[in-house]
């Protein structure tokens, strides 16, 4: 993971971060503008389900990781896993069970 070049990394990574921001408080003025309210009861208590259930599959994903890395370099020989694709790993985890679990509970119908 050393070999890349980073300021292209993160001139990518500030561009992309100023997008989302971008879109973020567009989407907040459209809805502002059209007299939707940006968080009802409703989103509430969506993102908070999500957040928890998220917490849950992170915390269980890194309990996982850890018993493999314990054990797999210790009595299964296999070779160590680097920091940086752990935390990677786990980054993903986190955003796409996050995404996965706000698109599952917004489309139940009764919460």
């Amino acid at each position: 993971m050393t070999d890349f070049a980073w300021p292209i990394i993160l001139i990518v990574n500030a561009v992309l971060v100023l997008l989302f921001g971008v879109l973020f408080l567009w989407k907040m003025h459209k809805e502002k503008k059209s007299g939707y309210p940006f968080n009802d009861e409703r989103t509430t208590k969506i993102k908070g389900k999500a957040a928890i259930g998220t917490y849950y599959i992170n915390l269980a994903f890194m309990i996982s990781l850890a018993l493999f890395i314990i054990f797999g370099t210790e009595f299964l020989a296999l070779p160590e896993l680097e920091a940086g694709w752990a935390i990677i790993s786990i980054m993903l985890v986190s955003g796409i069970s996050y995404g996965l679990l706000t698109l599952y509970y917004s489309r139940k119908g009764d919460l």
